[in-house]
Formats: structure tokens, C-alpha cells, sequence
């Protein structure tokens, strides 16, 4: 399903995170960066993990990286939280969900109520009960 510009905004502000490896830390680390060390195991080429969890932060880092020239890997994840499933389902959209379920409700009120004064008008009862008395023989 096709997402809308405020389920983006969802995913942006509240699920994604934006993974830096460098091979050395960088002399500044702007706020809002957590800063995981890996350990050494051999074929990895990157030591440091700087985690962004705001765009703005991880743009900040990564220009600090450019100026520095310092080599950097990016990779955007999900964050490992309950609310990920909730905000940003496989495939799906919240927001469409949200005015699906609102148009349901809506709707199954009328319904109901169109229902319950339908089957408090006396004449219809009746008109019923007769009817089950012939059905019924």
C-alpha cells in the first residue's frame, strides 16, 4: 500500500535510525548521537558505531566526517521497540488503517440505530410475527 506523507513522518520521526560506522572516532560528536564500540573481530573494517536517531544528528556527523574526510558507512534501520509494529506495519498504512476503521464505526452506528428504530415500530412487529405464524403453518 501506498504511503501517505504523514505515515513517512511516522516512520521518520518515531522508527528509523540512522547507523554510522567510521573506522575511528571523530574528534566531534554532535548531541544526540549514542556511541557504540564494537568489538574486534577480524575481517571487519569498522571499529566505531555512532547511532543517529534524528536526521538532523546524523547529518551533522556526517558532514563533520566529509570535512574531516574520515571514511563512514550509513545504514537506516528500524528501531528495535513495541512501538514500531504499531506506527509502521509491514506493507500497510496507519493512516488508511486509522480512516477505515473511522468510516466502519460511523457507519455501523447508523446502521445499528437505523436497525433499532426500524424494529421499535409496532406495525412492523406485527407484520413479523404474522409472517413467522404463516411460515410456520
Amino acid at each position: 500500500m501506498q504511503l501517505t506523507r504523514f505515515d513517512r513522518w511516522l516512520r521518520e520521526t518515531f522508527v528509523y535510525e540512522t547507523h554510522i560506522r567510521t573506522l575511528r572516532p571523530p574528534e566531534f560528536i554532535p548531541a544526540g548521537i549514542l556511541v557504540v564500540e564494537l568489538p574486534e573481530t577480524p575481517g571487519q573494517r569498522y571499529n566505531h558505531l555512532f547511532i543517529a536517531r534524528s536526521s538532523k544528528a546524523a547529518d551533522a556527523l556526517i558532514r563533520h566526517l566529509k570535512e574531516s574526510s574520515q571514511m563512514y558507512k550509513t545504514q537506516i534501520v528500524d528501531r528495535k521497540t513495541w512501538l514500531t509494529p504499531i506506527v509502521a506495519p509491514k506493507h500497510k498504512s496507519v493512516t488508511w488503517w486509522v480512516v477505515s476503521a473511522i468510516v466502519f464505526s460511523i457507519s455501523a452506528v447508523f446502521i445499528f440505530s437505523y436497525l433499532r428504530n426500524l424494529l421499535a415500530d409496532p406495525e412492523l412487529r406485527q407484520n413479523i410475527s404474522e409472517a413467522l405464524q404463516i411460515i410456520q403453518g
